[in-house]
């Protein structure tokens, strides 16, 4: 997956920068379709803000944000948003599957 980091008006610890580009990589475990990915860090008065977007083949893109004193904080709160909606997207698409064919029909 191809990830794209962007730092506006501020400066990012290259251990979070590292920590952000490993986790964004890892996110191909819930949606194996999640071709890109783009972390935007921003830097306001008091508070560190990151903004997650996940582009998926055939679907909408999954976007988490995220804020807090400092930038670990706030990319943690928009990796947590990011996962839940890959994970509520693949149950979704689960339920809607046929059962397996092990389990038979039943009839009363």
């Amino acid at each position: 997956m191809r990830v794209q980091v962007t730092e506006r008006r501020c400066e990012v610890p290259k251990v979070v920068l590292a920590r952000a580009q490993e986790q964004a990589e890892a996110l191909t475990k819930y949606e194996q379709r999640a071709t890109a990915a783009e972390i935007v860090f921003i830097d306001e008065k008091h508070t560190r803000r990151v903004e997650m977007i996940v582009h998926i083949d055939a679907a909408e893109p999954a976007i988490g944000h995220g804020e807090g004193r400092d930038f670990r904080s706030a990319l943690d709160q928009s990796l947590d948003r990011v996962r839940r909606m890959l994970r509520e997207n693949r149950e979704r698409r689960r339920d809607h599957q046929a059962p397996p064919l092990s389990q038979g029909i039943v009839t009363e």
